[in-house]
């Protein structure tokens, strides 16, 4: 889909995808804390994940209540894309009774924002241009504090269609090191959504082929309480709705 830019499959709901330079960077905890939390504070929440992954979509479902599907940028044709986005936002397969259908989509992305096949096809990126979403790029700051400020401006500039809205600063230290960081973004446009201080105690335990499957994690409603609990008090979810409600 790399440069199919006029196939545009607008959500008829708002919406952002979770992206980040990089992975590692915590996009699916964090994706999953945030579909938490609005499903927590009433929020008919849906998700989707880009690119062929079949684990993290069942967490997005313990999380959300409802389906998640694969959206794959680089396997599926613009329409089919845009079926399954209706299915979403018309609450196909709800995986239990919260009732039909989603008022916010999060999408998570997949490695590095800009990142896809050998051809440079099939990125978040590129999934994101062709919803019609904005992104929300996940900074791990963890060594990180003025050099944040280049690293955002790059990727803002990296890429004509593409519109990132909001930075997410994860793995924080203290207050010296957020100051830091909010100097070193404050004259971008990406919003400023917060900062995530470490949490060693809310990790996905992974495997040599990635995350363990959610049935696999015990305790897991309670874990996404957790992780819900820790971005609602750190990050500004109106601004988050407000970045979703922009693009609708």
């Amino acid at each position: 889909m790399h440069g199919e830019q006029g196939s545009a499959v607008m959500f008829p709901v708002p919406g952002f995808v979770i992206a980040a330079p990089a992975s590692g960077s915590g996009k699916t905890l964090v994706t999953l804390a945030l579909l938490r939390a609005f499903r927590n504070a009433g929020v008919r929440v849906g998700s989707f994940k880009t690119g062929p992954d079949y684990i993290d979509p069942c967490f997005h479902t313990a999380a959300s209540g409802k389906a998640c599907p694969n959206l794959d940028p680089w396997a599926m044709r613009p329409e089919t894309i845009a079926t399954i986005a209706a299915d979403i936002t018309a609450g196909a397969g709800p995986a239990d009774g919260e009732g039909a259908g989603a008022g916010l989509v999060i999408g998570e992305g997949v490695m590095g924002l800009f990142d896809g096949a050998a051809d440079g096809s099939g990125s978040t990126a590129d999934l994101a241009i062709a919803c019609g979403l904005p992104v929300v790029l996940l900074v791990d700051a963890g060594g990180m504090a003025d050099s944040a400020g280049a690293l955002l401006r790059g990727f803002c500039s990296h890429r004509a269609g593409l519109r990132i809205a909001g930075v997410i600063f994860n793995r924080v230290g203290g207050a010296g090191h957020r100051a830091a960081l909010a100097r070193a973004v404050a004259d971008l446009p990406p919003r400023l959504i917060g900062f995530l201080p470490r949490e060693e105690d809310l990790t996905l335990p992974a495997r040599h082929l990635g995350l363990i499957q959610a049935r696999e994690h015990g305790a897991l409603d309670a874990f996404l309480d957790r992780a819900a609990a820790w971005v609602a008090q750190n990050l500004d979810l109106t601004a988050l709705r407000g970045i979703a409600s922009d693009a609708a």
